[in-house]
């Protein structure tokens, strides 16, 4: 069954950074994004297996499987390479999310996070033919897998596997030329091979959709009621063979302006590209922490730092230049027991062998101990 791309909405829901009200999923309010987001007419929802802690399938479950007919949306969740240490974890894991998930199929399954260090696993557990067996029997619809890796991997990946129907990258104007995160190239080896694509990030964690001052102010004068996140997503949704563009939206507000931009979509002029481009190079000359706050190094670190919210406080001293309300942040999050603190870091590892930025975390959070423990 190929896609059938004019049915896909252009906006996905990703079910990453969900609202949570007394440390756990706000169920209620996802019901009412839900509800939004399904009356705008579209319908991909996108989650996985380690998302919110394990809670995000099952969130899905209350706020969408249990609540609307099972044709009327499309579901996507990944099989976590990091899981796996067995061939029968495979099954077992896929299982689980069924459960979890409430349903007897997924319409979309992916390889969670392909990079060059672990196609290996993928490969050794022959986690692709696996992938293709699941889509034989019907509870996979369409089968391909989320990349942060390298352009040469991913042609590699591509040439041995033709099977897969659409690949999963991180693609915003800021990490166009990111010479990690390649997103310009990836995008391009998949449009020359007609692949249709899903992109993940296009605000890149929220940095462009928070700018400063200054620069949304260029994006005001064109645009004066537009928010600086339609401009990237706007960026996003120009680019040929973008198939769906996911949103990991935190509350109303978000899911509100997302679909206002889409539900008339513009793409961007010649004169807008010229400004997105302008400001592209202008957050290139300020230093950041490239954290996307995906929190896959959250659940494994011993000693429970919340190292993408130390990382913001860390970036908005970059941005600012001023100290006191990001220390005030971070001392917040230590007196309310929501991290330790990044001087108690054991430089395990553990973190930077999941991020898919390949941020060298233990001197970042090293940096931050220094800065903000003195």
């Amino acid at each position: 069954m190929s896609i059938d791309l004019m049915k896909m909405p252009k906006l996905g829901f990703g079910l990453m950074r969900l609202p949570q009200k007394d440390g756990d999923i706000d169920n209620e309010e996802v019901c009412r994004m839900v509800d939004a987001y399904m009356d705008s007419g579209m319908n991909y929802f996108d989650t996985a297996y380690i998302y919110h802690g394990g809670k995000s399938e099952c969130a899905a479950k209350t706020a969408l499987v249990e609540r609307y007919p099972r044709e009327s949306f499309l579901l996507a969740t990944k099989l976590p390479v990091w899981e796996v240490k067995c061939f029968e974890d495979r099954d077992r894991i896929f299982q689980e999310q069924l459960e979890r998930a409430g349903v007897d199929y997924f319409d979309f399954y992916l390889l969670h996070s392909v990079e060059d260090g672990n196609i290996k696993v993928y490969e050794k557990f022959d986690c692709f033919d696996w992938g293709i067996s699941k889509r034989a029997d019907g509870r996979i619809r369409h089968f391909g897998f989320s990349f942060h890796g390298s352009p040469e991997l991913l042609e590699k990946v591509l040439d041995e596997h033709p099977e897969i129907e659409f690949v999963q990258i991180q693609l915003n104007y800021l990490d166009w030329e990111n010479p990690v995160v390649c997103s310009g190239k990836l995008y391009e080896i998949l449009h020359r091979r007609n692949i249709p694509m899903i992109v993940m990030e296009p605000v890149k964690g929220g940095i462009l959709a928070n700018l400063v001052p200054e620069l949304e102010a260029h994006y005001k004068a064109l645009r004066p009621d537009a928010s600086a996140a339609s401009w990237a997503l706007r960026f996003v949704g120009s680019l040929p063979q973008v198939m769906t563009i996911l949103s990991g939206m935190t509350n109303e507000d978000q899911m509100k302006d997302n679909i206002d931009t889409f539900r008339s979509f513009e793409p961007l002029s010649e004169a807008e590209s010229a400004l997105v481009e302008k400001v592209r190079k202008t957050l290139m000359d300020v230093p950041q922490i490239g954290c996307t706050g995906c929190q896959y190094c959250i659940d494994g670190c011993p000693v429970n730092i919340a190292i993408p919210d130390v990382f913001r406080a860390v970036n908005t001293v970059k941005l600012y230049g001023e100290e006191f309300r990001p220390k005030a942040f971070y001392n917040g999050l230590v007196d309310a027991g929501l991290t330790a603190r990044a001087s108690e870091c054991l430089a395990c590892g553990q973190c930077e062998s999941v991020c898919p930025q390949h941020l060298p975390i233990i001197k970042l959070i090293a940096d931050a101990g220094k800065a903000f423990d003195a």
